[in-house]
């Protein structure tokens, strides 16, 4: 099946690491999360053969980077809303290895991000410019299991950002709880709680319904919710979602809101976010 590229960056298989990858040996949550949410085509194939392009053949291509013409066998079809053939190809991006050599691909087993192309049947375009990466068990399970959670009916929804915060104190000093609603795409319900007692570390939890029960508690690392939020959520709380309180207590919500983040371990998912190449909004391939 051939493979177009998105653009002229180099594809995963040989970019300089993204700072996920190079924590985590592989592609991590985040970076497939994103490739799966904005993918309709989701392949686990095998390199068959690789052509190098002309450059006079390759337009809009970075400095150093050659353009490849990529045959891939499919062995399996995690998500394909249309059809897919066996035997497809794309065009693919690469940096040499030296004095103009290219790195062989042939055989290597790779796990394609892709949206199919208008009037070719055999061909699909990569979603991003690094939206082949290498095949291997933990990538390949998290690529499906994120695929699958997307599809479920008590999926989260896509936040879209923070409305207003309130915080209300207790009868003790130190002692009260901070809410904060979240914006989503659907207009469902998403909020968070901070409640803090004295001589107790705080504890917080988010709601996915109007009601706050005792069953709330912090989303799961390496879950659709964890990284909706981490996509979501600004590092400081904005100051129009404090707007109607007093001071005292929007300085507590903002507090309580960094509390959030700190807890949530959001640093390298925002690092990964800024150092890969543009691709499109994850969440709307669902």
């Amino acid at each position: 099946m051939p493979v177009r590229p998105q653009n002229s960056y180099a594809n995963g298989a040989a970019s300089v690491p993204r700072r996920s990858r190079t924590l985590l040996g592989g592609p991590g949550y985040a970076d497939i999360a994103d490739l799966v949410l904005s993918a309709p085509v989701i392949a686990d194939a095998t390199v068959r053969s690789t052509a190098k392009i002309k450059p006079a053949e390759a337009p809009n291509l970075a400095p150093g980077l050659v353009r490849l013409y990529v045959e891939v066998d499919v062995t399996a079809l995690i998500r394909a809303r249309t059809g897919c053939r066996r035997e497809s190809g794309i065009c693919s991006t690469s940096r040499p290895i030296s004095a103009g050599r290219v790195p062989k691909f042939k055989k290597a087993r790779v796990l394609l991000f892709a949206r199919p192309v208008a009037g070719a049947g055999n061909q699909v375009q990569l979603v991003a410019p690094d939206a082949q990466i290498d095949w291997t068990p933990s990538a390949d399970t998290r690529a499906r299991k994120i695929a699958k959670d997307a599809l479920a009916s008590d999926a989260p929804p896509v936040i879209t950002g923070i409305g207003n915060a309130f915080h209300v104190a207790g009868a003790l000093p130190g002692e009260g709880e901070t809410q904060i609603f979240l914006t989503t795409a659907d207009q469902r319900p998403v909020s968070l709680s901070v409640l803090r007692r004295p001589g107790e570390q705080p504890r917080w939890a988010v709601a996915l319904s109007e009601i706050v029960d005792e069953s709330a508690a912090p989303p799961a690392p390496e879950t659709l919710l964890w990284y909706r939020m981490a996509c979501a959520l600004p590092p400081m709380l904005p100051e129009r979602s404090t707007g109607s309180l007093e001071a005292a207590d929007a300085a507590i919500a903002r507090e309580d809101y960094a509390f959030v983040i700190a807890a949530l371990g959001l640093a390298d998912a925002r690092a990964r976010s800024s150092n890969a190449p543009a691709r499109p909004a994850p969440g709307k391939v669902g």
